[in-house]
């Protein structure tokens, strides 16, 4: 008797793969998006499939959950379950004898690696065919996902876009780092889901991790733990220490995908190092690989709040040298990312953007991790909103007490409530510029005014603990808080006025020039001590020793304004470790004579590196036609440069490009490189130059608009 035979199976992956927006990734298994149909072939002998002599049934697995999927002659996809349906075809006489059968996921589907089995069910037979496997990611181009973004360019931005630019230096000396996310880089995919199962979640619970994984919520929690190595076996290890032996220097990373495949080819140790960017930029190729839309926010003067007051305390002694007594500390960029996502579990109006933060201060739950946190609670102070809003909100919101001491004894205070969260930025969709997203994060009004005064009450009570000074100052101070005196500190108004001025945006190699500006608020003559100190900084803490100081007497008139003019030189500043940007921590304290009065004016700022620059021959470049571009470099330094020239770009170039370069002084170097691209879309071909002497690292970049052919 002629009888149904299914002959093979094709999950027809090109075509499956460019309707769901998966193609590009690069996966050995067929990857698809939940809460959207797709199509599998089934070639066969014998007779055609008829439901009434057999049954076909899909099974699904994913670890120990599986689910069986009849498939039916009509009908319509399940919003809550699996479902499958023969596809309507106009038979071919002389083709081969196939069906098609469309299934779709639930848009509630748990994201992971399911392997596909197909059951021949009839009178007298059963048999089994083994279709292999699928990875199945979040999507936001459906609806009724918890993902689900509106605008087709924001999805293209946050989801399908492989390059990106991080934020660094000062509010006011803001820097570009372009960053390559990689996530369509080959096994890339692979390795990001491999993550997922090495969680400590899943190795604790599989059953009820791999449950969790339809919540974008949960995920997010499990990513921003697992980037870094504290409680597992993390991707990334962090290092602020200025010593990077046995790892490489974060401040050399230039893309994902470096990251992840020597974390996967080590089996899984954590790779060294990582800081704050470094985190946040793998962070950000895992989650849109994963389809969850993410973006990358710099967050200038970010404050990190150990003991919960909302407050970060800095100390000075009388010469304007910045001390570091205070667990607190303001970083001066600091870098998370935020996934765009439902919350129900918050209620209504905090769907949307929330802060993701893999980079390891502060355990969450006992595990160094943060978030989700909806920036919708941060902007409505909504503190009691999990997770960790109120380790965010404090760092874009605290207030920053300022106090110089001497002898254990405070000579005068001051409050800042406007420094913590300076400036908020991400790239802007569809350009390499920056986008200003402060008005997201904090309102107009700020805090409420006796919030504040309550937690600076708080305050100071812990400065007795924090740094044994004398305690009836302490108590004193608190008291002119309570009277609601504590915002302009003990200095008189009607005295000394300073300020500090940088002259120009100071660059590697350039002496700082800058202006001390003293205005005498009285109607007498005053003699001053001016005392001018600059010290070095890591960009997440308080810094160290002095390399630069001066200490001078200043005569100045009744209501008179003197501008005093300094300069540092490159030899003084120059740092013996490779860092991007130096960082500097430039202080004066100005000294009333008679009154002992002292007011302090400081700067935080970088010192920017020159820039590479990153030019292609021709604009108009096209899929698979060689193209060249020109690196090029001008030494503005009085002596011989020397160091390593990376080139590098996903989909331009097939491996990176490296050389050893020697630059005389004022010497023009110019390095041809060719590119054939590979895929269309818009593209960066990034440029590093790591120098020794001196120790910088440049950068630059050019964004390419690949078209097809």
């Amino acid at each position: 008797m002629d009888q149904f035979k299914v002959q093979t199976i094709d999950l027809q992956k090109a075509q499956n793969q460019t309707r769901h927006k998966t193609d590009g990734l690069s996966s050995s298994t067929l990857v698809l998006r939940r809460g959207q149909a797709f199509t599998v072939t089934i070639n066969y002998d014998g007779r055609p499939f008829d439901p009434l002599k057999e049954k076909m049934i899909f099974q699904i697995v994913l670890g120990p959950l599986s689910v069986e999927v009849p498939v039916s002659r009509f009908g319509q996809p399940s919003l809550t379950q699996w479902s499958a349906f023969l596809e309507r075809r106009v038979p071919n006489p002389t083709g081969p004898r196939a069906l098609s059968v469309s299934l779709t996921s639930p848009a509630s589907a748990s994201i992971g690696v399911y392997t596909l089995q197909l059951r021949v069910e009839a009178r007298l037979s059963v048999k089994t065919h083994s279709l292999g496997q699928i990875t199945l990611l979040c999507n936001p181009w459906c609806q009724t996902d918890s993902v689900f973004l509106q605008a087709e360019d924001l999805r293209n931005e946050y989801v399908r876009s492989d390059i990106g630019l991080l934020f660094k230096g000062s509010p006011r000396n803001v820097v570009s780092r372009p960053w390559s996310f990689d996530q369509f880089e080959k096994g890339i995919l692979d390795i990001c889901m491999k993550l997922l199962q090495l969680s400590p979640q899943y190795q604790a619970d599989m059953r009820t991790d791999l449950k969790n994984r339809s919540d974008p919520v949960y995920i997010g929690r499990v990513i921003s733990a697992i980037v870094n190595s504290n409680d597992d076996k993390g991707v990334l290890m962090g290092n602020w220490s200025g010593d990077y032996s046995g790892g490489i220097n974060p401040s050399q990373w230039s893309g994902s995908a470096d990251i992840l495949r020597k974390w996967s080819e080590t089996q899984f140790r954590p790779v060294k190092y990582g800081q704050c960017w470094v985190f946040a930029a793998v962070m950000c190729t895992v989650m849109r690989a994963l389809g969850i839309p993410t973006r990358v926010i710099t967050n200038f003067n970010s404050a990190h709040d150990t003991d919960g007051n909302m407050v970060i305390e800095e100390y000075y002694n009388e010469m304007g040298k910045k001390l570091s007594m205070s667990s607190d500390s303001i970083w001066n960029f600091h870098v998370w990312v935020e996934s765009w996502m439902k919350r129900p579990d918050l209620g209504q109006g905090y769907d949307g953007w929330q802060v993701l933060d893999a980079t390891p201060q502060e355990r969450s739950a006992g595990i160094f991790r943060c978030g989700p946190a909806a920036v919708k609670a941060i902007y409505e102070q909504k503190v009691d909103a999990q997770y960790d809003v109120p380790f965010v909100y404090a760092a874009v919101n605290a207030d920053v007490r300022t106090i110089i001491i001497k002898d254990r004894k405070i000579l005068s205070t001051s409050t800042d409530t406007k420094r913590v969260g300076a400036l908020i930025s991400t790239k802007r969709p569809g350009s390499m510029l920056m986008q200003d997203v402060t008005s997201e994060y904090k309102s107009e009004k700020g805090k409420r005014k006796s919030e504040r005064e309550k937690l600076l009450v708080v305050s100071y009570k812990n400065l007795f603990i924090l740094s044994h000074l004398d305690e009836s100052t302490v108590r004193a101070l608190s008291t002119d808080v309570r009277r609601g005196e504590g915002a302009t500190g003990r200095v008189a108004s009607k005295g000394i006025a300073v300020s500090l001025q940088l002259l120009k945006a100071p660059v590697v190699g350039e002496n700082i020039s800058f202006n001390v500006i003293i205005t005498n608020n009285a109607a007498a003559p005053k003699l001053l001590k001016k005392h001018v100190n600059a010290q070095n900084k890591e960009y997440n803490r308080n810094p160290t020793g002095t390399f630069w100081e001066a200490h001078d007497d200043v005569k100045i008139g009744p209501n008179e304004t003197l501008t005093i003019k300094h300069e540092i030189s490159f030899k003084d500043y120059m740092l013996k470790e490779v860092e991007e940007d130096s960082l500097v921590n430039l202080a004066v304290v100005i000294e009333d004579v008679k009154s002992q009065e002292r007011v302090l004016a400081t700067e935080e700022f970088n010192i920017r590196s020159p820039a590479l620059t990153v030019q292609i021959q021709n604009e108009y470049v096209v899929i698979n036609t060689q193209q060249v571009a020109t690196v090029t470099f001008t030494n503005p330094f009085s002596t011989a440069v020397s160091g390593e020239l990376t080139v590098a770009c996903s989909g331009l170039l097939e491996q990176k490009v490296q050389t050893r370069i020697t630059i005389q002084p004022r010497e023009t170097m110019r390095m041809p490189i060719s590119f054939t691209p590979r895929m269309a879309g818009s593209k960066m071909l990034y440029a590093s130059l790591v120098l020794t002497n001196p120790p910088t690292v440049l950068h630059g970049f050019k964004s390419i608009d690949v078209q097809a052919a």
